[in-house]
This record gives C-alpha cells, sequence and structure tokens, in this order.
C-alpha cells in the first residue's frame, strides 16, 4: 500500500511572549553557500498505549511556542546583506510553521530503510529549498495508524550546525515534558556569531593552497571546532579538514592507511586553521566543493533522540537520503550505529554485494 499522509492543520508558531525586533548578522561560516538549505530530521516513536494524541500535539505546540522566546532567530526570516557579504536575520517574530498529519503509515514500515530518497517526503510536507524565501524552522507531527508517530524537523542549516541542532531539539523536549522552564534551560542559547568573523574589516592575504577542500574533488570530514566558543553557541561551529590521497594508494594500502589519513586531519584543524578558513569565505567567497566528494557526518552526540511525551525514538534519520552519508546512535542499542546513505538504483545490487561479502568475512 502506498504511503498516504494526510495534513490536518498547519498553524504559525510564533514565541509565546515578545522578543526584539531587530537584525542579527550570520557568520562567515554561516554563510557559506553550501549551507543555504534546509537539513530534514525524521523521529520515529514506536505505538504507546493509551496517549492522548490531541494533548501530546498541543504540547509539543505550546513547547514550540515557548522555546522560540529564546530562541526568536529561528522565527524569524534569513535574507541576503544588502551589500552581498553574507546573510543576517530579520528577527520580527514572523513565527515557525507547525503541521499536524495522520498517515496510514505504520511504524514498521518507517523503521525500515527506505527503498526511494523521496519516500518519506510527506513526513514533511513543506520542504523550504531556497532558505531566502520561506519559515527556517518547519515540524510536523504525524500519527501513524498502528498508534506510532513520526516528528519530522526542518531547519535552516545557515541558522545552526548539528550540535546547536540537538540543543534546540533537547529544549523543545523537556519543555513538552514539562522536565524545565524556560529559566532553567541548560544550556541557554548563544547567539554571538561575531566570534566566527573574520579578524578585521579588511582582506587579509590567506592562502587557499593549505586548504584543499576548496579545490575540485576532496575528501572531507567536519569538524566542529571551539575557538573558545561560549556554552549555548548555536551556529555553525564547524570546519572541513582534508584527507588527501590517490585511488592507487587507497586501493592497496587499505582502510588502515585511510583512518590515519582522516585523523591527520582533524588534527589539522586548530583555532588557527579555522581563522584562515573565516577569512577565506568572509573575503575571497571560497565555498566547499562538494562535488564527487563524500561526506560523513557523526550524529551520535547531536542528542536529536528527544522524548516529548510517548518515549524515545527507536529511529532517528534523514526525511530525505542524499549522498551525506550519516552516522545516528541505535538508541534501544547502545553500541550500535545505524549508516544513513543514498546510492544510485543502477547500483543498488552491486552495493548490496559489497557490504555482504565485507561483512561475511570479518
Amino acid at each position: 500500500m502506498a504511503t498516504s499522509v494526510l495534513v490536518k492543520q498547519q498553524v504559525v508558531i510564533t514565541p509565546s511572549h515578545p522578543t526584539p525586533n531587530h537584525i542579527l548578522q550570520l557568520s562567515a561560516l554561516d554563510s557559506q553557500l553550501f549551507l543555504r538549505l534546509t537539513v530534514a530530521t525524521l523521529l520515529v516513536y514506536k505505538p504507546s498505549n493509551g496517549v492522548d494524541r490531541a494533548s501530546i500535539t498541543n504540547n509539543v505546540k505550546s513547547a514550540l511556542g515557548r522555546v522560540l522566546v529564546p530562541y526568536y532567530p529561528l522565527a524569524g526570516r534569513v535574507r541576503s546583506r544588502a551589500d552581498g557579504s553574507g546573510l543576517e536575520v530579520d528577527c520580527r517574530a514572523q513565527g515557525a510553521l507547525f503541521i499536524d498529519a495522520v498517515s496510514n503509515s505504520t511504524f514498521y514500515e518507517l523503521v525500515r530503510a527506505p527503498k526511494r530518497t523521496d519516500q518519506w517526503r510527506e513526513f514533511l510536507s513543506l520542504h523550504v529549498v531556497d532558505v531566502l524565501e520561506g519559515p527556517p524552522l518547519v515540524v510536523q507531527l504525524t500519527w501513524l495508524s498502528d498508534g506510532g508517530a513520526a516528528l519530522a524537523v526542518g531547519i535552516s542549516h545557515c541558522l545552526c550546525d548539528g550540535t546547536g541542532f540537538g540543543q534546540f531539539l533537547s529544549s523543545v523536549g523537556q519543555l513538552a515534558m514539562g522536565d524545565r522552564g524556560l529559566d532553567d534551560m541548560n544550556p541557554k542559547p548563544v547567539w554571538s556569531r561575531h566570534l566566527l568573523g573574520p579578524m578585521s574589516s579588511e582582506s587579509t592575504c590567506v592562502s587557499s593552497l593549505n586548504h584543499p577542500e576548496f579545490r575540485s574533488v576532496a575528501d572531507i570530514s567536519g569538524q566542529r571546532v571551539n575557538p573558545n566558543l561560549p556554552s549555548g553557541y548555536y551556529g555553525n561551529a564547524f570546519v572541513f579538514g582534508c584527507a588527501e590521497t590517490s585511488v592507487r594508494d587507497l586501493t592497496v594500502k587499505g582502510l588502515g592507511y585511510a583512518m590515519k589519513l582522516v585523523m591527520r586531519a582533524e588534527e589539522r584543524v586548530g583555532d588557527g586553521y579555522v581563522r584562515e578558513v573565516v577569512e577565506l569565505v568572509s573575503w575571497n567567497q571560497y565555498c566547499v566543493d562538494s562535488v564527487c566528494t563524500l561526506i560523513m557526518t557523526q550524529w551520535a552526540r547531536h542528542g536529536v533522540d528527544i522524548d516529548f511525551g510517548i518515549g524515545k525514538p527507536v529511529h532517528v534519520g534523514p526525511v530525505y537520503p542524499g549522498k551525506i552519508c550519516r552516522l545516528v546512535l541505535v538508541s534501544s542499542v547502545p553500541t550500535l550505529i545505524q549508516v544513513s546513505i543514498a546510492v544510485p538504483s543502477s547500483v543498488v545490487a552491486q552495493y548490496l554485494y559489497f557490504l555482504e561479502n565485507i561483512y561475511a568475512k570479518i
């Protein structure tokens, strides 16, 4: 049976209390072209007996309204600066979008790997393709036919990275459960995007030769940095380290060699490296080249497995699987990691054959 999702209600959620009306500048790292997209995450919850759907839905809506007070930039609208130097947020409490829906799908169908990259698209009915043309935050709660639930969250990547997203979702869960109030949030969200801006108001000479991630065909792994960032900072605070090698060396020397390359690339990422990247993307408009590149991201420490009244999710993954490879902890079995990646349909059989043969030899 084909998946069907019926939207019952769409409502704009604004901050529950007055918030500042002003313009906030996004950082140089936030404004990078490859981050001007929506990251859509799907959390799937198993069926629970005696759940009051209306009450749970209202709790989530209420929690969103309250969390948007300290996180009020997420209720604003992203736009380009007048001088074209980057992005900014117009904060006037325009609001986030909440969608209440039901589906004929079951919990057990959603925890299986989808056959197509668009299979779960309806679980986030509004996908903001252009972050300059829609709300930066969209949340959809879909109740499944067997009593399970799916929570899909679409958020503009230019406003926060994975760690910041986990921090935000954790606050939503705490407020929905009544565990904490706004005054008790820990950590409290911190904007301070100037901390990852250029050091001066004039262009400085920084060579891109030391940053192969800005050249074509790079193998890159993201690493979050901490150049004295305050607790609660939820902006993009990661740069790419680059591990370069030849096909021949990778084939002959094997997995251990590749792991050492990645570890060395990560070791290079220090405060000086980060500052060089900030200068490059600020003044020279450099952009990470993602063509012919496998990007891997670690979700295990992002804390996105929130409980809003029906337990923790059994599955956490992307709404739209793509070329980004995501590593996510399996909440029911903490020692396991789920790997999520999409491959072209023409090579699925070969890909599975490779995995099964490699696995059989371990």
